[in-house]
């Protein structure tokens, strides 16, 4: 294989230099779909876009078993040098390449030699709403196993490193309004203070506790309210709400507590409060066996020394809403160590190319394992 691996290498290099410098936020990877189409087709293979939808699926052999590789394709939206840009300093950009690396890798190698091989080029992981979408078509309800993948930051291992497994948490992100009434600042018993409100309501938030042996948080992360004038009393304002915790059930509990604090306060001060979940993320379920079958992939790839146990962080990711949403789908999500620093989501951040040969070795390998045991 590692003589595969040299004769990919000038393609993966040049598909990971443009696919980089052409970043595009979530759902509007127009640009993105249509070069890895391009690209794709004109290397045989066969290609599903959507006409409702960026993203695409592609589709090697048919019937089952299948195995299937998703990757995401969208970029960050945030300040570079100054200015606000589309970004790929979440990994996406080398997540596609590992997957159409790994198209070519088993091509060369002749898998699936039965049954199909499917690799999702999924959008909009970015706003949690893009693996659900993809759910809602169908694409993996005729997948035996999944397999992800996603960069490391060197806090937590250094390049040459893999894990078999990423726990990501549960996340939601609630937006609020609070409607009450403005009053003059010499008459404040003729409205209520919406900062006051906000107050109350993050004191209610940070006195929440549920089971301390499963990591939690709760906190506000945007309150905006008054104006220019300071002897105005405002009565009314927005804000944000952060909720996580490792665990899909810990999250039920959490949420309800956030929800029981939110309608408690306003009720205390006598004011409407609204809200809504903008967007939340499933913690990670991943299936013992296909962990073994990566486990392997990366120590025939890298060493057993090399193998580290799974990660567990409080980031989400809605690649695990497809074993949610399908719980027949067996998956796990690669751990890529690739000396990735300052660390995800910096506007700055930048990794070890090399590790894009590393993680498609071990893509190539356990789709070939799993697909030797499922034969």
């Amino acid at each position: 294989m590692k003589a595969m691996m040299h004769e990919v290498k000038p393609v993966v290099e040049k598909v990971f230099e443009h696919l980089h410098t052409h970043p595009e936020i979530s759902w509007q990877e127009v640009e993105t779909t249509r070069y890895l189409k391009e690209f794709l087709e004109a290397e045989g293979f066969q290609v599903e876009a959507f006409e409702d939808s960026t993203g695409l699926v592609v589709t090697v052999g048919s019937g089952r078993p299948c195995v299937g590789l998703r990757a995401d394709i969208d970029a960050l939206w945030q300040e570079v040098d100054g200015e606000y840009k589309a970004n790929h300093s979440c990994g996406h950009d080398a997540h596609m390449t590992l997957a159409v690396g790994t198209l070519l890798v088993l091509k060369k190698m002749g898998i699936p030699k039965k049954g199909s091989l499917k690799v999702i080029f999924q959008p909009a992981e970015e706003k949690g709403t893009g693996a659900l979408s993809f759910v809602d078509k169908g694409v993996v309800d005729d997948i035996d196993y999944l397999y992800g993948v996603h960069l490391r930051p060197i806090q937590e291992f250094g390049n040459g490193y893999a894990s078999a497994a990423i726990l990501h948490g549960s996340a939601k992100m609630i937006r609020g309004n609070i409607q009450g009434t403005d009053a003059h600042g010499a008459r404040p018993h003729e409205g209520q203070n919406a900062i006051e409100v906000m107050a109350q309501l993050v004191h209610a938030i940070r006195s929440i506790h549920v089971n301390p042996m499963i990591p939690h948080s709760a906190k506000m992360t945007m309150f905006q309210a008054g104006g220019e004038s300071a002897n105005i009393i405002p009565g009314t304002a927005v804000f944000s709400i952060d909720v996580r915790a490792q665990t899909n059930e810990a999250m039920d509990v959490l949420f309800a507590h956030v929800s029981n604090a939110i309608e408690s306060v306003a009720e205390l001060a006598g004011v409407g409060i609204t809200y809504e979940t903008t967007a939340e993320i499933a913690a990670a379920e991943v299936d013992d066996t296909a962990v073994s079958f990566m486990a392997k992939a990366i120590e025939e790839t890298v060493g057993e020394e090399f193998l580290v146990p799974p990660i567990v962080t409080p980031g989400g990711e809605d690649f695990h809403y497809y074993t949610l949403k399908r719980p027949s789908v067996k998956a796990t999500m690669l751990g890529l160590g690739c000396d990735l620093a300052p660390g995800l989501h910096h506007p700055a951040m930048t990794f070890n190319r090399d590790s894009l040969l590393t993680g498609i070795e071990i893509l190539a390998r356990t789709v070939q394992h799993t697909f030797e045991q499922l034969e």
